[in-house]
């Protein structure tokens, strides 16, 4: 039994065979309308989402099958003391794959030893968040045609920023790659991503604490919020919140074919003013979120 709780779990092969999939189902939905007939996901969701879970749930709706699941903490037994081991431990009883959100850095490796349905990591606290990043990949693989050779800012909070961290890992395993990460000194990447996915491949790298002076080289420019849930006291969130805000001016320093991703949700770290510029492709990547959660599922769960 597989599961997916970091990014690194799979391969390049394998992240190219789901992209492959998820161009098909793309292109072809009317051949996976029954992939996952009488399969039913569980959604453990012990902190908000909106998009992740939601994709989830289309996903494996568009694939026949079932879902099941809770949406917080609080309408769960986590309220009364239950055990992520327990829980997960039931419920694989339920259902034949579990996607889990959790507040807790490792709750979903934890869970996975106590499973016996392949469990997906949806996101733990600061740490990882693959499926996040198989979006990202799909959309930057069909935006881009290709993840060799690009300059990629990673923009806004690169320290507990969860996506940033797993897409960093993921696309120090493609060539010719340069990361750009732009934040406040007090968010910047933590040195053990950094270690592990940048300086010990000899990847070219470089931080700045502005945008504007390095938006005409990026092939790729990745934004973040500053997350409030993430910091300590209010006075440091106020403060940091609106260092890097993406506006149509920014816009017009950056090359013709940049594509601009978000995981979202956005506050206002993106003008809406950018929304109508091609070049914004953050909604297009929410969309295509579904489609490549789709190609997990089923692989996952061995279904052709």
């Amino acid at each position: 039994m597989k599961n997916l709780i970091d990014i690194l779990d799979l391969s390049v092969e394998e992240i190219d065979e789901m992209i492959a999939v998820a161009n098909d189902i793309i292109d072809h939905p009317e051949n996976y309308r029954e992939a996952c007939k009488y399969k039913t996901l569980a959604t453990l969701f012990f902190e908000p989402s909106t998009r992740t879970r939601l994709s989830f749930e289309a996903a494996m709706l568009e694939l026949g099958g079932r879902v099941l699941g809770f949406s917080e903490a609080n309408s769960s037994s986590a309220a009364k003391g239950e055990s992520v081991g327990d829980t997960v431990a039931v419920v694989s009883g339920y259902a034949d794959i579990i996607a889990m959100r959790h507040p807790k850095e490792g709750a979903p490796l934890v869970a996975s030893m106590k499973a016996t349905v392949p469990i997906i990591n949806a996101g733990d606290g600061g740490h990882n968040h693959p499926t996040q990043t198989l979006t990202d990949l799909l959309t930057i693989k069909r935006e881009k045609g290709s993840f060799d050779n690009l300059t990629i800012g990673v923009c806004g909070d690169l320290k507990f920023g969860r996506t940033v961290h797993s897409l960093i890992a993921a696309m120090s395993r493609y060539s010719g790659i340069k990361f750009v990460l732009i934040s406040p000194d007090e968010l910047k990447v933590p040195s053990y991503v950094k270690n592990a996915h940048i300086r010990n491949k000899g990847i070219p790298y470089e931080q700045t604490t502005t945008l504007d002076n390095v938006m005409s080289e990026l092939d790729v420019l990745y934004m973040t919020r500053v997350q409030r849930e993430r910091f300590f006291n209010e006075e440091d969130y106020l403060r940091l919140k609106d260092c890097f805000i993406l506006t149509p001016e920014k816009m017009k320093l950056a090359k013709q074919d940049l594509i601009v991703l978000h995981p979202l949700p956005r506050v206002n770290e993106i003008s809406t003013a950018v929304d109508d510029d091609p070049r914004a492709c953050y909604f297009r990547q929410a969309r295509y979120g579904k489609f490549i959660r789709m190609a997990l599922i089923m692989k996952l769960l061995e279904v052709k």
